[in-house]
């Protein structure tokens, strides 16, 4: 009998332990309203950042030879292979990465992929006129040569941590699935 009641307790627990829970996580908000104005300049900041990334790809594109000798070839030696193939990656990231941050498919893979060019961007920049008395100095030029690409690398930092909001073709649902260990 012993041994029919602990049959019967080890089955009921495996059935427990392969169970799907699925957690529905209310909006922060007090009336579960979406922040509508919010949400629409999330919008607008991925797509207007996205459209001047896609002209930064196209720039490098209209003369790859140029860009792969006087800075892929001349700033980063250390990285393998011939440079024209680095700048094609570059720019290849910079069209192709935007699509899906702008659409929000594959919104933080596409930002991540945006934040690495950017960091090399800005190795580029610091290596080439260094931090130009950052941040308290006027320079000439009236902006830091770095400051757009730190400017770009901090926006793209921003949707790989927070995603592409909710006006996105993959929007995140508030559901959380998971299944519980057994005891």
């Amino acid at each position: 009998m012993t041994d029919s009641v602990n049959s019967k307790d080890r089955r009921s627990k495996s059935n427990a332990s392969s169970q799907k829970v699925e957690v529905v996580v209310q909006s922060p908000s007090n009336q579960g309203d979406v922040d509508i104005l919010g949400e629409l300049a999330i919008f607008a900041l991925r797509v207007g950042f996205s459209l001047m990334m896609i002209h930064h790809g196209l720039e490098k594109l209209d003369d790859p030879e140029g860009f792969a000798q006087f800075v892929v070839g001349k700033y980063f030696p250390f990285l393998p292979g011939d440079p024209i193939i680095w700048t094609y990656i570059a720019a290849i990231t910079q069209i192709v990465c935007p699509i899906g941050l702008a659409t929000g498919i594959f919104a933080r893979i596409s930002a991540l992929g945006l934040l690495s060019t950017m960091i090399f961007a800005c190795y580029f920049h610091f290596i080439d006129t260094g931090l130009e008395g950052f941040p308290f100095a006027v320079v000439e030029t009236h902006n830091y040569t770095f400051e757009l690409s730190a400017i770009y690398a901090l926006i793209s930092f921003y949707f790989l941590c927070a995603g592409p909001g909710r006006l996105s073709a993959f929007r995140k649902t508030n559901k959380i699935t998971y299944y519980p260990k057994g005891d």
